[in-house]
C-alpha cells in the first residue's frame, strides 16, 4: 500500500476492509469470531471479507458432502464456502450485527492465500483464529496463524479459543 493510501485511510479511522480467515477447524469458535471482527469492524463501519481457505483435500471432501458436481458452477471455491456451515454461521452473525460482507472461498495453502487476498483486498486488519500451543507444536506442526501473523500486510489480531484476542502490528 503506498504512502499516500496509508494517510488517507488513518484520516478516515483507518479501518475500511477486514479480512477474516476461517477453516474446517474454527466451526467451534464461528461465534466468537464474528464477535471479535464485529467489535473490530463495526465502530468504523469497515467491509469485512470473509474467507474459508480449504485445503486441496478438505475442498474435495466438503465438495462431496455438499452433493456437488466438480464440473458445475457451484463447485468454484467462493460457491462452496458460502454454502459451508462455519462460514454460515459467521455470515449470519455479520449480517444479525449490520457489517457489511463478503464470502470469498480459497484452496492452497492456507496462510499463503490469507496472505494473499489480504493483499489483494487492500485489507487494513487480518483476523484469525487459533488455539494456543506449545513451542514445541508449533515447530513440530507449523502455524498458520504464526505465518500469517509474521507476513501478513497489515495489522493482525489472532482470536485465541478462550475469548482473548491478540494484536499484532
Amino acid at each position: 500500500m503506498g504512502t499516500e493510501t496509508a494517510r488517507l485511510r488513518s484520516e478516515r479511522g483507518g479501518i475500511e476492509t477486514v479480512l477474516l480467515a476461517v477453516d474446517a477447524a474454527d466451526e467451534t469458535r464461528g461465534e466468537q469470531l464474528a464477535e471479535e471482527t464485529i467489535h473490530v469492524a463495526g465502530p468504523t463501519e469497515a467491509e469485512v471479507v470473509l474467507v474459508h481457505v480449504f485445503t486441496s483435500e478438505g475442498f474435495d471432501e466438503i465438495r462431496e458432502k455438499l452433493d456437488i458436481d466438480a464440473e458445475s458452477e457451484e463447485a468454484r471455491p467462493d460457491a462452496v464456502a458460502t454454502r459451508h456451515a462455519t462460514t454460515r454461521t459467521i455470515s449470519g452473525e455479520l449480517s444479525a450485527a449490520d457489517v457489511d460482507h463478503t464470502i470469498r472461498g480459497s484452496v492452497g495453502d492456507r496462510a499463503g492465500e490469507i496472505v494473499e487476498l489480504a493483499e489483494e483486498v487492500g485489507a487494513d486488519r487480518v483476523m484469525v483464529g487459533g488455539r494456543d500451543r506449545s513451542p514445541t507444536g508449533k515447530a513440530v506442526f507449523g502455524s498458520v496463524a504464526q505465518e500469517v501473523l509474521l507476513t501478513a500486510p497489515c495489522p493482525v489480531t489472532f482470536v485465541r479459543d478462550d475469548a482473548k484476542s491478540v494484536t499484532h502490528d
